[in-house]
C-alpha cells in the first residue's frame, strides 16, 4: 500500500542512499538567513531564543527596556543586520549587550540561532548574575516569599521562647 505524501520518514532513494538527512547549518548560503528583509524584534529575540515566547519578548520591549544605542524598541520596530541590542535577561538583574548577524523570523535549532547573534556582554554584568544566581541557589524551599501557616507558627514559637 503507497503511503500519503508529506506522512511519515523520507524514503531513501538511490541518490540518497547511504546519506544522513540533517538540517543545513550553512550561514551564509541558508535561505533562513536573510539580510535583505527586515525583521520584527520580537520575533527576532523569541527565533534566535533570548526569550522563551514571543509575548515574553513583546513585553520587554512594551516596558522600554529594549534599546538600539539611545533609541527606545517596539514589539513591531524594524531590526536590520549589524545593530547592537541592549535588552535586560529575562530573569534576574543585569543588561546584555547583543549584536545581530543574521535575521531570522522563524524559531530555528540552537546552531542557527547562536550563528544568528553574537553575545557582547560585559564580564562585570556575568559576574554579577553568577552571584545571584548562587544566592538564589541557597535558599531554603520555604523561605520564598510569604510564609506558610505551618511557617508563621513556627516563626511564633520561637519568637515567644521556650518557657511562655
Amino acid at each position: 500500500m503507497p503511503r500519503k505524501p508529506g506522512f511519515g520518514k523520507p524514503r531513501a532513494t538511490p541518490e540518497t542512499a547511504g546519506q544522513a538527512i540533517s538540517p543545513a547549518h550553512h550561514f551564509p548560503d541558508d535561505p533562513i538567513f536573510r539580510m535583505s528583509e527586515p525583521v520584527r524584534v520580537d520575533k527576532w529575540m523569541w527565533a534566535v531564543r533570548l526569550f522563551k515566547t514571543r509575548g515574553l519578548a513583546a513585553k520587554a520591549c512594551e516596558t522600554g527596556r529594549v534599546k538600539v544605542g539611545e533609541r527606545l524598541l517596539k514589539a513591531a520596530s524594524e531590526l536590520r543586520g549589524g545593530e547592537l541590542l541592549e535588552l535586560p535577561f529575562p530573569e534576574g538583574p543585569g543588561t546584555r549587550t547583543v549584536r545581530v548577524l543574521g535575521l531570522i523570523d522563524k524559531r530555528v535549532g540552537a546552531p542557527e540561532a547562536r550563528a544568528a547573534c553574537e553575545e557582547i556582554t560585559a564580564p562585570e554584568v556575568t559576574a554579577q548574575r553568577k552571584i545571584w544566581s548562587e544566592s538564589r541557589a541557597l535558599r531554603l524551599v520555604g523561605d520564598q516569599g510569604r510564609p506558610t501557616k505551618k511557617n508563621r507558627r513556627q516563626i511564633e514559637d520561637q519568637k515567644r521562647g521556650f518557657f511562655e
